[in-house]
């Protein structure tokens, strides 16, 4: 049966009156902004080119590889990733971090040579009053600064992404000539952070309206770019809402490491723009991204995350396991992702679980049996059932074996 007969999607009718983006960029900055967290390891080189290629999978358009200004030991990283990137002549394209201070853009500019290829610079400074007052930052400096960073990295021909920190908490004028400013001295991207996860949808909307405005009176072919962070729990939505806004490409990092709360999860956030319609691509590479990032950061991925923790397509509950079976045997795997999960497990490349434990049922035992080859008898079946019931948890594999081999 028709899946669109089977669901009657409100979003849908919501998103009715929404302007659908015509394009959807995403910049992933897991091995930069993500590394921020103090509760993350750094991972080795390698590893950083492991994970690049998956997000070259994934279709992401680009990725922050690092800020080299910090050091020798982070420009040797850069390096590395930005030559991976031009060996390998991937699509993926590389972005750094910089203040908005010559010796910081001067390392891109050194690698950028070497590896014969563009890098963004993404060169910010902070925007919000409360950033200016702990500083002791002038507003003149503040455009000052801008000026002669974004002129240096023009002049040696890179692209500029111009990144006001705080931005959901600066005051519009001080936005206005900041970014004004920048466009003006040639960054083709101006970016806008939720940088201590301030905003709400709606503020956010209204941010990127007014932004929109700026960009509009000053060149509109420069495209807004929007970065947004966990602390209230609203980086996806707000990433989103952005994105309706006018925003043309959205920042994240993998399971949201960052620091604090984290960033947006660039992992949720392709899930939640694929089942909006918003893209249309190959989701399966998803988990062993996670994974990846998980192993080669020391992040544990929790047990009930979003579509990639242990538990996101289990269930051990037998009304719900019930629902499910009935759809397997139905021959429709489509029917049994979508009947008790609002995110289809094969969307990202896994499949549904069922457990046996305290609240399952008899379809609980009957699936698992079957699924591994084993005759379904009435006293197995009892067996096990009696066995689950005395747990407080669901049963190990060693556990059901036992019931089945004494």
């Amino acid at each position: 049966m028709d899946e669109a007969n089977l669901i009657y999607d409100w979003n849908r009718r919501a998103d009715a009156a929404v302007t659908r983006p015509t394009t959807v960029e995403l910049d992933d900055e897991t091995l930069r902004d993500g590394l921020q967290s103090p509760s993350v390891r750094h991972p080795a080189v390698e590893k950083k080119i492991e994970i690049l290629h998956l997000m070259e999978q994934l279709g992401i358009d680009c990725a922050d590889i690092g800020l080299p200004g910090a050091g020798p030991h982070v420009a040797a990283d850069v390096l590395r990733l930005a030559q991976e990137i031009a060996d390998q002549r991937m699509r993926i394209l590389p972005d750094c971090a910089a203040r908005t201070v010559i010796a910081d853009i001067e390392p891109i500019i050194d690698i950028a040579q070497k590896v014969g290829r563009p890098i963004e610079v993404s060169t910010f400074i902070g925007s919000s009053p409360i950033r200016q007052y702990a500083e002791d930052w002038s507003l003149d400096m503040m455009l000052r600064a801008t000026e002669e960073a974004v002129t240096f990295a023009v002049r040696h021909e890179l692209p500029v992404m111009y990144v006001t920190e705080d931005t959901t908490r600066a005051h519009p004028e001080t936005i206005r000539q900041l970014y004004t400013t920048a466009i003006r001295c040639g960054a083709r991207r101006i970016c806008v952070c939720d940088t201590v996860g301030h905003a709400t949808p709606e503020g956010v909307r209204a941010l990127i309206t007014y932004v929109r405005q700026i960009v509009q009176e000053t060149d509109p072919s420069v495209k807004i770019d929007w970065h947004g962070h966990q602390d209230r729990g609203l980086g996806v939505i707000n990433s989103i809402a952005a994105l309706e806004a006018g925003a043309h490409r959205l920042h994240g990092c993998a399971l949201g490491i960052g620091e604090r709360s984290g960033n947006t999860p660039m992992d949720q956030l392709l899930i939640n723009l694929q089942l909006k319609g918003y893209i249309n691509r190959d989701l399966r590479p998803l988990t062993a991204y996670c994974q990846t990032v998980s192993e080669a950061c020391g992040v544990p991925i929790p047990f009930n995350y979003p579509a990639m923790g242990r538990d996101a397509f289990r269930t051990g509950t037998g009304v719900h396991a019930a629902a499910v079976i009935k759809a397997f045997k139905k021959g429709d795997v489509r029917l049994a992702n979508a009947v008790y999960s609002g995110v289809p497990a094969d969307l990202v490349g896994r499949e549904q679980e069922i457990e046996i434990g305290p609240v399952s049922g008899k379809s609980n035992v009957i699936y698992w049996l079957e699924k591994r080859g084993w005759e379904v008898t009435d006293e197995r079946v009892e067996k096990i059932l009696s066995e689950a019931k005395r747990r407080d948890r669901i049963l190990t594999e060693e556990e059901i074996m036992a019931c089945l081999t004494a």
